[in-house]
């Protein structure tokens, strides 16, 4: 874990792991949010972890008003031409809401990469709404195609289920990495 701690923008001598029964628990500090992620996907990809805690902190270089990051955000999710102009951003204390109604699961997924890496944030919540405008009758077959396709999941493990506009996966796989991909494709 050590190793996969080391990665570019990461410190791992002020982060510390504990593992117990398919848990870590990662606690110290970084300089930035992005850090701070990239620790928790480096343990999600080991096998066996069942969970992650993050009580990282996030402790900025230099202090950054909300409004400043607030500006940055806008201009940030502007940027982006994958995020529509329905996604709005509230600051506080450093930490960014996104809110908001998409249609695809990509523009959220766009409109949290796009402010993840921004100076002086210590968190982002992404609370915006996708609402698709698809078909129910062909979701069941499309996500099932998609677990197929993905090479890190094992779909053979995998059930869909399908009711109104809610898909929900059920099953086993063998790591939390495993488990985000499978939704990443579901979506």
């Amino acid at each position: 874990i050590f190793q996969l701690l080391s990665g570019p923008g990461t410190h791992a001598s002020r982060i510390a792991v504990i593992a117990s029964d398919g848990v870590i628990t990662l606690t110290g500090s970084t300089r930035s949010y992005s850090a701070k992620l990239a620790a928790e996907e480096s343990v999600k990809r080991v096998r066996g972890v069942r969970g992650v805690v993050s009580e990282i902190q996030v402790t900025p270089l230099s202090e950054r008003t909300d409004t400043d990051v607030a500006k940055d955000a806008v201009h940030a999710l502007r940027a982006h031409v994958s995020v529509p102009r329905t996604v709005t951003v509230t600051v506080h204390r450093g930490a960014l809401t996104l809110e908001g109604v998409v249609e695809w699961m990509f523009q959220k997924t766009a409109a949290g990469a796009a402010v993840a890496h921004l100076d002086g944030i210590n968190g982002v919540v992404n609370q915006i709404t996708v609402k698709p405008s698809v078909s129910v009758g062909e979701i069941e077959a499309d996500v099932v195609a998609a677990l197929h396709r993905i090479a890190v999941v094992d779909a053979r493990h995998i059930r869909v289920a399908l009711d109104d506009s809610t898909v929900t996966l059920s099953g086993h796989v063998s790591s939390c990495h495993e488990k985000e991909e499978a939704g990443r494709a579901a979506w």
